[in-house]
């Protein structure tokens, strides 16, 4: 039984105390009884003998084992003895690390016998705070804490819960929302349809889904969207028309022409998809929203007495004016235009091959499903762009158009098929026409490109003359207005810089056509500033 303990003892020394001939791990792996021919040959060493029978006088003593400490006094005399696998008469020599080694060190590493070994304390875990919350960060109970108190008094004396017509204060005061969102807030709450919404109810939605922390933009994005959807339609935002027309001071006035309501939210509706929705598919991403404008829009409007003071969006004036753009153009009324009537839009100042471009739907699909036909939607979508050519969604209207290959580049031969038109209609005009060949160079130098063989989509997007290009190459009236540096325009360009050119046109619109219902004006259908121009021709 000791001989077994000194045996099992043995086999915890290091291998550098065996001294035995180096093999290689190839050659131990495919031939396993090599191993025990080494241990055979070391048992039969001198040395070996006398530390064996030192170890088993130690152990029947009581002697704790050191077989470090017992084989050191013999290593030394050891060397020369082993036989050697190597010629010669001398051994490779040990690794710098392994003869630098202290015995102290050697002992600490490997004899699991030695009392003055430390037990090493296991290193302390840091604690990471969560980072990620499935439906937000929750809020801080200061803040909790605030708004408990706030629900508390709005929901005081009304123990059933609140009506919809009593929910407007808790989304303004409590939410800190446009008040005309307090229908759709209060709907998605009440997911039922009982038409009481109670204070559990309310904290439920408000405060223990997280909703409390979102940024503004998300939490109109949350109560606005359809449950699955990862987007907004146009449809979503319906209910928010609708209040808003119910209730603000500015639109008051609509509510006995229930027509002009529904034509008025389809608008709002329309200009908001226009300018955010930039992927053009009809579904507006949360990213999209907090890129926007319109956030910032709906405050204002919930501040502004005067709705015609929001520019962006809700101006009952734009859409007054697009509304009556229209239906000058639709002749028989049937809320569907052509080509011969878009031929007709100011004055005849579009191309015939411009037109065709926007009748064979490659800047965007048309929404009217009439064959040849354009629809009140489509249209907005066409005066925005040809009336507020600087901005973003109007270039990459007009570029799909002159963009005849669809390859990404406007060439010198398309700018050159749209601009032969132009050259054709001065002559007519009994105007001088420009070559191509310097209206090229003139466009070059306005978009600054840096290769003279074609325009990209970049190019225009970072040149303030950009929307100059397209009037140049399809619209008559504007490209001699341009070439002139007519009076009218630069002067009210210096009156107010921050006006789009979209609000310049709406309001010299509006002007002309309120003055019209009042029979005030007497010059037909022309802009305030068309005569001087027809005069030029």
């Amino acid at each position: 039984m000791m001989d077994m303990e000194v045996v099992r003892d043995v086999v915890f020394l290091d291998p550098e105390m065996l001294q035995l001939p180096e093999v290689s791990p190839s050659v131990m792996k495919s031939n396993p009884s090599v191993a025990d021919d080494l241990f055979a040959q070391w048992l039969s060493l001198p040395d070996t003998v006398r530390l064996v029978k030192s170890l088993l006088a130690d152990a029947k003593v009581g002697t704790s084992l050191n077989a470090l400490g017992n084989y050191t006094s013999v290593s030394a005399a050891s060397n020369n003895s082993l036989p050697s696998m190597f010629p010669g008469s001398s051994t490779p020599p040990l690794s710098p690390r392994s003869v630098s080694s202290s015995p102290r060190v050697m002992e600490q590493r490997v004899n699991p016998f030695s009392a003055s070994l430390k037990l090493v304390s296991e290193p302390v875990q840091e604690v990471i705070p969560q980072f990620y919350f499935k439906n937000g960060r929750p809020p801080p109970n200061e803040m909790k804490e605030h708004c408990f108190f706030k629900i508390d008094q709005h929901f005081h004396g009304h123990f059933n819960g609140l009506q919809i017509h009593e929910f407007k204060s808790v989304a303004k005061d409590i939410c800190e929302l446009p008040s005309f969102l307090s229908t759709a807030l209060f709907r998605k709450i009440d997911v039922i349809g009982t038409g009481i919404v109670t204070r559990d109810q309310f904290i439920d939605y408000w405060i223990k889904s997280n909703m409390l922390t979102m940024d503004l933009a998300t939490q109109i994005y949350t109560i606005l969207k359809q449950p699955g959807h990862e987007y907004l339609t146009q449809d979503d935002f319906r209910p928010v028309l609708d209040e808003l027309l119910s209730t603000h001071p500015g639109l008051v006035f609509l509510q006995g022409t229930p027509e002009f309501q529904e034509r008025y939210a389809e608008t709002v509706i329309y200009r908001i998809f226009y300018y955010i929705n930039r992927s053009g598919n009809g579904r507006l991403t949360l990213r999209e929203l907090k890129h926007g404008n319109l956030i910032a829009a709906m405050q204002l409007v919930d501040e502004e007495e005067d709705i015609n003071k929001v520019l962006r969006y809700f101006s009952y004036e734009h859409f007054y004016v697009m509304y009556c753009k229209f239906w000058e153009l639709d002749t028989d009324h049937d809320f569907l235009i052509d080509k011969e009537n878009l031929s007709r839009y100011g004055n005849h100042a579009l191309t015939y091959r411009i037109v065709d471009r926007i009748f064979s739907q490659v800047p965007r699909k048309f929404t009217s499903r009439v064959e040849g036909k354009m629809g009140y939607e489509d249209f907005v979508y066409f005066l925005l762009a040809e009336e507020d050519k600087s901005a973003e969604p109007s270039l990459e209207y007009w570029f799909k158009c002159i963009d005849l290959d669809e390859n990404g580049v406007l060439t010198q031969h398309e700018m050159q098929f749209f601009y032969a038109e132009q050259i054709h209609r001065l002559k007519c005009m009994a105007q001088e026409p420009i070559l191509f060949e310097d209206i090229l160079c003139q466009i070059f130098d306005m978009i600054g490109v840096k290769d003279d063989s074609y325009i990209t989509l970049r190019d225009l997007k970072g040149s303030k003359l950009a929307g100059h290009v397209f009037n140049i190459l399809f619209n008559l009236k504007k490209f001699v207005a341009f070439e002139s540096r007519h009076p009218f325009i630069i002067r009210q360009e210096r009156e107010d810089p921050t006006l789009t050119e979209w609000d310049r046109f709406a309001h010299r619109e509006y002007i002309r056509l309120s003055m019209e219902e009042t029979c005030e004006m007497s010059n037909g259908g022309e802009d305030v500033w068309d005569e001087p121009l027809e005069t030029s021709f």
